[in-house]
C-alpha cells in the first residue's frame, strides 16, 4: 500500500466552474515535508484562479504540480488540505477528477499516491439508468449487424460446421481464418468449424456467384447442407462470420436462440465504410489488445481501423530516420521532455510500436479484411514531436505565446520551417511500406486561432503568399502535405476542420464530421467526401448517462447506447448529397479511459451499435432485439 493518499472533490459555486477540494492524506511512519505535489486531472486548472493552502508551479495541459504553504510538516495519520476556484471547465462525472498522482520530495524521489473517485459535494448526482433494457425477439437468430433480409425456419442444432468434399484450398483457408477467429474470440466454447466432416454436423458448399454485389452474400439452409454463395473473398467472409454467429447464440442461450434448417439470408453492407479509431496516444495498448480490437471489428464486420498514433501526449510510431521521436516523444513523466499525462504515475511511462509491430498488425487486419488507415496529427497536436526534434520549431518565436484546446503551448508545426517537410516527407516514405492502404490521415484538427503569428518565418511566409490569419496558413501547409502524399500514391484524409482557410482540393479527399453532425452538411455541399463522427453519438469516451457516477467524458454531453443506435447519420444530409456520403465511424478517446474495464464499459455496446447502423437499413434496425443479442458479444 502506498504511504499517501489524494482525496479529490468538487462542489458547485454560483456563477462559476465549482470548487475544487483536495486533501492529501499521509500514511506513512513519517512525517512529510519540503515536497511538492503532482496530479493528471480531466478537469483543468484555469489560468486565472484562486488557490487557498498551496502555490500552482507548473502545469502543462492535465498535469498541475502544487506546493504547500512554507514549512508545512504534515505528521504521520495528518493531512493537508487546499482549495481551487477557476476551472477551465466544469466537472460533470466521476471520473473528471485525479487520473495519476505522485510526491517529489526533497531528495529528489518521486513517489506514488493512491486516488480515488471525484466526490461531489452539496448536489445530488441523479442515479444511472441501465445501460439496456431486457431485450426482445421476434426472430430467434443471433445475428449483429441484422442482414439486408432473412426468412428462415429453426431446426435442430448441428454439432459444428463443415466443408463439403473437394471444397476449394482457398474456400478452405476462408473457413479456418473465420475458425481462428472464433477460437480467439471465445476460447472457452466448442469450435464453430471443422475442416472436416463430423457426424452430427452440417455441411457448407461454397459457391461463386458473379450476379451477388461486391461484399454481399447469400446463405441457403437445408437439412443436410448449407450453400453460401459470394462473388468475393470479403462477401465469403461475412457470411462465414454470420454462421459463426448464429452458431454461437443457439449454444450461448438455447432458450432464446436457434439454428437454422430451412431459408435464406441475402445481406450486403449499407455503407463502404465502415470504421472504429484507437487513439494510443492519450493511452499505450499493447500490440494483443490493438490485435484483438481488430478481431473484434472483424466480428461485428466493421472493414476500417483508424490507428491515431500520434498527438500532443506521445508518438507512437518507430520512424527509423528519427529514432528521437520515441526515444523522446513516446516517453512521459516527471523526469521527462513530456509532462506525465493520464494515467501516467511516478514512474516514466513508455510505449510505441516498431515497424516489426505494424507489419503484424497490417497483416492481421488484412486477413480479416480490415484497412489499416494510420493517421499522424499535424499539423496541431504535434508537442510531442516538437519535443524530440528541436529543428521543427522556429527559434525566434515566442514560447507559450497560443495554447490548444487541450492547453498545450506551441504545439502545431511550423509551415514555415522548411525542415517541417523534409520531416514529413521522410515519414511518409516510412509509413507508404508500412500501411498499403489509399488513405493517410493527418489530422488537421483544433489548431489554435492565435498559433504561428508570432512566428518571425510565418509572419513572412503569410506576406509573401498573402494569406490572413492562422486557418488560411493550415491551408496552405495541408495544400502542400497533400501534394506529398499524392506523390507516394496515396490520398488524404482528415477532420474537418481540414476544410478551414480555404481547404485543399476536394479530389480523393476524405474528410471525418466530428464536431457536429450538421458540419457534414457543409463538407458533403463544399465537395468532400465525408464519414460521419459525430461526437454527439459516435464518440464512445463520451459518459452514458447525466448521473454523475457515470464514467466518461462530458463536452459532448452524453450518450446512451440507445441514442448511438438510433442515430441516423444518412438522415441528415438532403438527398443530392448522400453520394458525398461513403460511411459512419466509432471514435475511441483513450485520455479519459483509466483501465480495460473503463474500455468495456464506455466502448460496448456502442461500438457493436456503431457497426449495425452501418451494416443494416434504418429498416431492418430494431433496438430491443439488438438488446437481448448484444449481452453475448465479445469485448476487449
Amino acid at each position: 500500500m502506498a504511504d499517501y493518499r489524494l482525496d479529490a472533490s468538487w462542489s458547485p459555486i454560483e456563477d462559476s466552474l465549482g470548487r475544487l477540494t483536495f486533501t492529501l492524506f499521509n500514511l506513512s511512519a513519517e512525517p512529510l515535508s519540503g515536497f511538492s505535489l503532482s496530479y493528471v486531472s480531466a478537469t483543468r486548472v484555469a489560468d486565472t484562479n484562486v488557490c487557498d493552502g498551496a502555490s500552482r508551479t507548473r502545469q502543462v495541459a492535465n498535469f498541475h504540480e502544487f506546493l504547500p504553504p512554507d514549512g508545512l510538516s504534515i505528521a504521520p495519520g495528518g493531512r493537508w488540505r487546499f482549495t481551487v476556484e477557476g476551472l477551465a471547465s466544469e466537472p460533470k462525472h466521476r471520473t473528471d477528477g485525479i487520473k495519476s498522482a505522485h510526491l517529489t520530495l526533497m531528495d529528489g524521489r518521486h513517489v506514488p499516491v493512491t486516488f480515488g473517485d471525484l466526490m461531489l459535494e452539496g448536489r445530488d448526482g441523479g442515479v444511472a439508468p441501465p445501460l439496456l433494457p431486457p431485450g426482445r425477439i421476434e426472430e430467434p437468430y443471433a445475428l449483429l449487424p441484422w442482414p439486408l433480409s432473412l426468412g428462415l425456419k429453426a431446426g435442430d442444432l448441428p454439432v459444428v460446421l463443415y466443408p463439403v468434399e473437394r471444397t476449394r484450398p482457398d474456400a478452405i483457408k476462408a473457413l479456418s481464418l473465420v475458425l481462428a477467429l472464433c477460437q480467439r474470440l471465445y476460447p472457452a466454447d466448442s469450435a464453430p468449424f471443422s475442416l472436416g466432416a463430423v457426424k452430427g454436423g452440417r455441411a457448407i458448399r461454397f459457391v461463386t456467384e458473379s450476379s451477388i454485389a461486391a461484399f454481399a452474400y447469400e446463405l441457403r439452409f437445408s437439412s443436410h447442407e448449407i450453400v453460401l454463395s459470394s462473388a468475393d473473398p470479403a462477401g465469403r467472409q461475412y457470411g462465414l462470420i454470420s454462421l459463426a454467429q448464429l452458431l454461437h447464440g443457439a449454444r450461448a442461450d438455447r432458450e432464446r436462440f436457434q439454428f437454422p434448417n430451412f431459408g435464406t439470408i441475402a445481406d450486403q453492407p449499407r455503407h463502404d465504410w465502415r470504421g472504429c479509431h484507437l487513439d494510443v496516444s492519450g493511452r499505450f495498448y499493447p500490440v494483443a489488445d490493438v490485435m484483438r480490437l481488430i478481431d473484434i471489428l472483424a466480428w461485428n464486420k466493421l472493414n476500417i481501423f483508424h490507428w491515431h498514433l500520434t498527438d500532443d501526449e506521445a508518438w507512437r510510431l518507430e520512424i527509423k530516420a528519427y529514432p528521437a521521436l520515441t526515444e523522446i516523444g513516446a516517453r512521459g513523466g516527471p523526469d521527462e521532455a513530456l509532462a506525465a499525462q493520464y494515467g501516467d504515475g511516478p514512474e516514466t511511462r513508455t510505449g510505441h510500436y516498431t515497424q516489426d509491430d505494424v507489419r503484424r498488425i497490417v497483416a492481421h487486419a488484412a486477413s480479416l479484411g480490415v484497412e489499416v488507415v494510420p493517421e499522424i496529427d499535424i499539423p496541431g497536436h504535434s508537442a510531442a514531436a516538437l519535443s524530440s526534434l528541436p529543428d521543427l520549431v522556429d527559434p525566434q518565436e515566442a514560447e507559450d505565446s497560443y495554447r490548444s484546446p487541450q492547453g498545450y503551448a506551441n504545439n502545431a508545426l511550423n509551415p514555415a520551417v522548411e525542415f517541417t517537410y523534409e520531416f514529413l516527407g521522410n515519414v511518409f516514405d516510412e509509413m507508404v511500406a508500412l500501411f498499403p492502404g489509399e488513405y493517410f490521415h493527418i489530422g488537421g484538427d483544433e489548431v489554435a486561432s492565435g498559433a504561428w503569428l508570432s512566428s518571425p518565418l510565418c509572419q513572412a511566409l503569410m506576406e509573401r503568399e498573402k494569406l490572413a490569419g492562422a486557418a488560411a496558413l493550415q491551408s496552405h501547409f495541408l495544400k502542400r502535405v497533400q501534394g506529398m502524399l499524392s506523390e507516394r500514391g496515396r490520398k488524404l484524409a482528415g477532420w474537418n476542420e481540414v476544410s478551414n482557410g480555404g481547404g485543399v482540393d476536394r479530389d480523393g479527399t476524405l474528410l471525418m464530421a466530428w464536431e457536429r453532425s450538421d458540419v457534414g452538411i457543409e463538407l458533403a455541399q463544399a465537395g468532400y467526401d465525408v464519414v460521419m463522427t459525430p461526437g454527439q453519438a459516435y464518440y464512445l469516451d463520451m459518459a452514458q448517462a447525466e448521473a454523475w457516477s457515470e464514467p466518461g467524458a462530458s463536452w459532448a454531453g452524453f450518450t446512451p447506447p440507445e441514442r448511438t443506435y438510433c442515430y441516423e447519420a444518412e438522415g441528415e444530409l438532403p438527398e443530392a448529397l448522400k453520394g458525398k456520403m461513403r460511411g459512419i465511424q466509432a471514435c475511441i478517446w483513450s485520455g479519459n479511459i483509466a483501465s480495460r474495464t473503463h474500455f468495456n464499459r464506455l466502448v460496448f455496446p456502442r461500438l457493436p451499435a456503431i457497426a449495425e447502423a452501418a451494416w443494416t437499413p434504418l429498416a431492418r434496425k430494431d433496438w430491443d432485439r439488438f438488446a437481448a443479442i448484444v449481452r453475448m458479444w465479445p469485448v476487449l
